[in-house]
């Protein structure tokens, strides 16, 4: 788990996050009129956690089932080259995205890059009427022109902060941390089942 020394706040608890993601799934509809044509994407490792709950938010509030997919970008990442994951996980969309409007799901937008590259697989998938991006943190720090459609919560954080999701499917918690960046580590998603 994360080691508390470097925890500098706790921003959004469990219940935080459920209401942040209720008020989203609600935005979603609002925007689209309805979910007869919404396909719901998120990029692994834990956007696609928050797709599948937003995915349930929007069946209890429609009573539809929306398309849920999951998006790697492993290999579209601009740093491709010097960023060494651990795994490559599998990219997961049965349905065709052709003229759907498709929301794009992450945990943390941070610069941007991770958006880009989630763009870039999207499209060599199919071609969407709309991408819309929601995002459950949005700590600002972009370094390309990307902005999220829907927001759970604007965390201004500095540079030498990570802004992390914990859930606990994965983490055994569900909270999101802004915790000190260790000296010569780099701001990220923190790893499946914590530190």
């Amino acid at each position: 788990m994360t080691d508390s020394v470097n925890v500098k706040s706790i921003v959004m608890d469990a219940e935080g996050i459920e209401r942040s993601l209720t008020r989203i799934a609600h935005q979603i509809l609002e925007k689209n009129k309805g979910a007869d044509n919404v396909a719901i994407v998120g990029i692994v490792t834990r956007g696609d956690l928050l797709a599948k709950r937003l995915t349930d938010k929007i069946s209890e509030i429609e009573g539809v089932k929306v398309p849920l997919g999951r998006l790697d970008i492993s290999f579209y990442r601009d740093d491709f080259a010097t960023y060494v994951s651990p795994e490559v996980l599998s990219t997961d969309i049965m349905f065709d995205i052709d003229g759907r409007d498709v929301v794009l799901v992450d945990d943390v937008l941070y610069t941007g890059r991770t958006i880009r590259a989630a763009l870039d697989a999207l499209m060599d998938i199919g071609r969407p009427e709309t991408v819309q991006l929601a995002v459950l943190i949005d700590r600002g720090h972009r370094q390309l022109p990307i902005r999220a459609d829907y927001v759970g919560k604007n965390v201004p954080s500095a540079k030498d902060e990570n802004v992390r999701l914990f859930l606990e499917e994965t983490d055994g918690k569900s909270e999101v941390e802004i915790l000190s960046i260790e000296d010569g580590k780099r701001a990220g998603s923190a790893p499946l089942g914590g530190e």
